[in-house]
């Protein structure tokens, strides 16, 4: 009875390797995540087969391939980074947000704001850089002093993604 067990357990082990290294085999392609990418203002993506979306976490930033495994997480102000179906890659600023990845691949980035990078303008950028900057400093209350600190880090996380 015992070898019986022992055969047994090994055939299914066989089986379930078997159904592993097949599924394996299809969806070892990069065009089976389904990014949706959306803000109040505007769609990205809608479902867009793509290879790669990187995301600026709270705790870190990560990058995400198909099967991934599930995850929510928030985003911090910071620059997500689209590699698409083609190779391409798109830069969008998001200030905050939440990013769910499904156990079927499909991948949801749901911002506050969203903007690609190449509509924002290095001066003025700069310039509301300095600007956040000088609020700080002159900032006589908590809740000045945090939204001055908001501002700095979201201006900050821009210019380091124009960079």
């Amino acid at each position: 009875m015992a070898l019986f067990r022992q055969v047994f357990r090994s055939t299914n082990l066989l089986r379930q390797c078997s159904r592993v290294a097949a599924a394996h085999q299809q969806h070892r392609g990069y065009a089976e995540m389904a990014l949706t990418f959306a803000c109040p203002s505007e769609l990205y993506y809608a479902n867009a087969n793509i290879q790669q979306v990187d995301v600026p976490a709270t705790n870190q930033s990560f990058g995400i391939l198909a099967n991934h495994v599930p995850t929510i997480a928030v985003l911090q102000p910071g620059v997500v980074i689209v590699t698409e179906e083609n190779g391409e890659k798109k830069k969008f600023f998001v200030s905050s947000g939440s990013v769910t990845v499904n156990k079927d691949s499909s991948v949801q980035v749901l911002a506050e704001e969203a903007h690609p990078i190449d509509r924002f303008d290095r001066d003025a950028v700069r310039d509301g850089l300095h600007k956040a900057q000088a609020d700080l400093a002159a900032a006589s209350t908590e809740v000045g002093k945090a939204e001055a600190q908001v501002a700095i880090d979201c201006y900050t996380a821009v210019q380091k993604a124009m960079e």
